[in-house]
C-alpha cells in the first residue's frame, strides 16, 4: 500500500521535542549570565523576575530586589497593557531577566514574554542555582 505524499509529509514533520524547542526559543534572544544580570539589576537596567515555586524559594532563598511571580501568573503580571500587571511592568522596552531554578523553564517563559511584545526579555543561564554558585546575594525571609 502506497503512502500519499501528504501523509508522508505529515509523518516527517513531527513536533519538536523539548530539547529542540528550547534550542529554537533560545536562538530568538540573547541569554544572560548571573554576574551580568546582577550588574544590570544594580544599574537599574533590568528587572529580575523569579518564577520558582514557593518550596524552592523557601529552601534556597530569594534574590534581593527580584520580583517574585509564579510561572502561571507571569504573562498577566508583566503585560504592560494587562489589567493584572505588576507596577514594575512599565512598558514593552522593559528588560526582564526571568529566573527559574536551573534555566530551563525560564527560557520558555522568556519566549512567551517576547510574544507579548517584551522584546528585551531574556533568562538567566543556569537559573537560581547559577546565581547562588556565583556567590551573588541571597536572602531568606
Amino acid at each position: 500500500m502506497a503512502v500519499s505524499a501528504t501523509a508522508a509529509d505529515a509523518v516527517s514533520e513531527q513536533p519538536p521535542g523539548i530539547d529542540e524547542l528550547l534550542e529554537r526559543v533560545r536562538a530568538g534572544y540573547e541569554r544572560t549570565e548571573a554576574r551580568a544580570a546582577y550588574e544590570a539589576a544594580r544599574a537599574g537596567d533590568a528587572l529580575l523576575v523569579d518564577i520558582r515555586y514557593a518550596a524552592l524559594r523557601d529552601r534556597d532563598g530569594l534574590i534581593p530586589g527580584a520580583l517574585v511571580v509564579e510561572r502561571n501568573e507571569l504573562e498577566w503580571r508583566l503585560d504592560p497593557r494587562g489589567s493584572h500587571r505588576a507596577p514594575e511592568a512599565t512598558g514593552h522596552d522593559l528588560r526582564v531577566v526571568v529566573i527559574c531554578n536551573e534555566g530551563y523553564a525560564s527560557s520558555l517563559a522568556a519566549a512567551s514574554l517576547h510574544q507579548l511584545g517584551l522584546h528585551r526579555a531574556t533568562d538567566l543561564v543556569g537559573g537560581f542555582q547559577a546565581w547562588k554558585a556565583a556567590g551573588l546575594p541571597v536572602t531568606f525571609s
